[in-house]
């Protein structure tokens, strides 16, 4: 599969891995956080990077003992209407220091990129059918922003 990293399109190494199913011997997965506090020691030893999976209805807090364990966080967006990500993006970035991927994944539509990636995230899968081409524009439609986030903690007016 397909998604943005860093602003640029590549290929995913990660597999979704569902609660229930085995996992692969190697690679790089990304499971539940009840499957990672549930397998975390045969997760540690295993070959390939591990990745986290937060539901949109779970905090930031839940997964922060495990950071320095995980090469990313996957935050859900269950519906377009549910914005409870881009907080948690947020406070993974700015109270917890997370330097890992912060991917957005569900329902992620090119009008929300430049928005989730003020607030941290640095990875996007996009919504089935949706143009991964045209998605990479949303990061050039707007030049300047006025107040500081995760991608530039300085207001204007501090970066002049």
């Amino acid at each position: 599969m397909r998604i943005i990293r860093n602003g640029a399109i590549c290929e995913d190494r990660f597999v979704h891995v569902a609660d229930g199913v085995a996992l692969p011997e190697t690679g790089d997965v990304i499971v539940s956080l009840d499957r990672y506090r549930e397998l975390r020691a045969a997760l540690q030893k295993r070959a390939g990077q591990v990745g986290v999976r937060l539901r949109s209805d779970q905090e930031a807090t839940l997964v922060a003992p495990y950071l320095a364990e995980l090469a990313l966080v996957a935050i859900e967006f269950p519906g377009f209407k549910d914005g409870c990500g881009y907080s948690t993006a947020r406070l993974l970035r700015e109270r917890f220091g997370f330097r890992g991927e912060v991917r957005a994944v569900g329902d992620v539509m090119r009008d929300q990129l430049f928005y989730m990636q003020r607030c941290g995230f640095n990875a996007f899968e996009l919504k089935a059918g949706k143009n991964i081409e045209d998605a990479l524009n949303a990061f050039k439609e707007y030049s300047v922003t006025y107040q500081g986030a995760a991608d530039e903690p300085r207001p204007l007016f501090r970066r002049r």
